[in-house]
């Protein structure tokens, strides 16, 4: 039996990146050498294993072949004849179908170091275009490593791919679970990128796909394209390492605005509810994590009055923060804030301008959680008040609390500090 480090770890190190998590594959083994090793099986689909001392997980070198549609639509087969170059073989891409021996040696029988130069995302062999999850990862690894282009022949499988309906056949947890990560990367953009080229983001996110050739009104964005605003917002989302939660409702925010007839472009009327309703029926399809979609539902619609928000005076604020919840889920707004400022923000030529209406909302927001409800409650209750008046005058102190703290805030700081 001989171990090797395969994969990631091996591409990571010859890029002078941080050491990841090593996977092994073991060649020229059974299951019942493992055993009798003291591996512990922990495979379900095929044989993996757990190393008896590092706990590491190690696989049998396999070779698979295609015996259906989707992601599970394959047949594997493990045993001792199975070289190591056989096990490379059936990875996607050649920087990721390297191995490392025991001594340090690299194993690269097709060329992933010369990629790895070139920057370049290359499929591994025609075996690519079999598994949709494929399409997926490579879009994702194109927004880590956003300075690698994919080659024009694996540009063309990614097509075939969806051509040939195999990324219809996706499951919605897996769609969602390679879309998360790609979000989290350096350049988000570039998932976004390389699905729409090769047309899966029609197939996967149409409500996406369709803000490309979208006008919006030039003053308020110069660069006008509404799709590529969206990937103005995402740039921004990764400059201000904002969370997954923040990204997506990013990406969701104006979604409504890919149903707006053109007669009425560039304006977008009403845009904000078409969008919170397309993002829950993203968040419905794809299973999206609770975080998710409560967040892009409220920032989908309260969006653009977050932005005008800076005109308010305390009783419209106060109604702001009502409609978002704020008062019992003040992280959430923290959330809302800095979607929306990455909103702001992610528009040509605007990307470093100061975004005043968070700070004067967190100002609001926290002179309204400073009143002592049940105390305000009590009082008025004293004088007679009952029902929803003791509703109404909470909300009254509570729109005086913001008046004050404002005030105060121009006074220290000079009314041409005050948006």
């Amino acid at each position: 039996m001989r171990l090797y480090v395969v994969g990631g770890a091996v591409r990571d190190r010859l890029l002078g990146l941080p050491p990841s998590d090593r996977d092994w594959v073991a060649v020229g083994a059974t299951p019942e050498q493992m055993l009798a090793a003291g591996y512990r099986p922990v495979g379900r689909d095929f044989p993996v294993f757990l190393h008896p001392v590092t706990r590491e997980e190690v696989a049998l070198a396999r070779t698979e072949r295609k015996s259906g549609r989707g992601y599970h639509g394959f047949v594997f087969h493990a045993a001792p004849d199975v070289t190591l170059e056989d096990d490379l073989r059936r990875r996607d891409l050649t920087i990721n179908a390297m191995a490392e021996d025991q001594r340090g040696a690299v194993i690269d029988p097709f060329g992933g170091r010369r990629d790895l130069a070139a920057r370049v995302l290359r499929h591994v062999s025609p075996a690519f275009a079999e598994d949709p999850v494929r399409l997926l990862r490579l879009a994702r690894f194109a927004a880590r490593f956003h300075d690698f282009a994919v080659a024009p022949e694996t540009m063309s499988l990614l097509r075939r791919l969806v051509d040939d309906g195999e990324v219809d056949a996706l499951v919605p947890e897996r769609v969602w679970q390679e879309l998360a990560r790609g979000l989290m990367e350096a350049r988000p953009r570039r998932m976004f990128e390389v699905l729409r080229e090769c047309g899966a983001l029609a197939r996967l996110l149409p409500e996406v796909d369709r803000l490309w050739g979208v006008p919006q009104r030039p003053e308020h964005h110069p660069e006008v394209d509404t799709g590529e605003h969206l990937m103005l917002v995402l740039d921004q989302c990764a400059r201000l390492q904002a969370p997954l939660a923040v990204r997506w409702a990013c990406v969701a925010h104006d979604l409504g605005k890919g149903l707006t007839p053109p007669a009425q472009w560039p304006r977008h009327i009403g845009h904000e509810a078409q969008s919170a309703r397309l993002a829950r029926d993203i968040a419905t399809r794809l299973k999206l994590p609770a975080d998710c979609r409560e967040l892009a539902d409220v920032v989908a619609r309260e969006h653009g009055h977050v932005h005008a928000s800076a005109g308010f005076g305390p009783a419209a604020l106060l109604r702001l923060l009502e409609r978002c919840d704020a008062l019992r889920r003040p992280e959430r707004f923290a959330s809302v804030l800095l979607a929306c400022e990455c909103d702001a923000r992610g528009r040509a030529g605007l990307d470093g301008r100061d975004y005043p209406q968070r700070r004067r909302l967190e100002q609001a927001l926290a002179a309204a959680l400073a009143v002592d409800a049940g105390a305000v409650a009590a009082e008025a209750a004293a004088t007679g008040v009952a029902g929803p008046a003791l509703g109404a005058a909470v909300h009254a102190a509570r729109a005086r609390a913001i008046e004050g703290a404002l005030a105060a805030d121009e006074a220290a700081t000079g009314p041409e500090a005050s948006p």
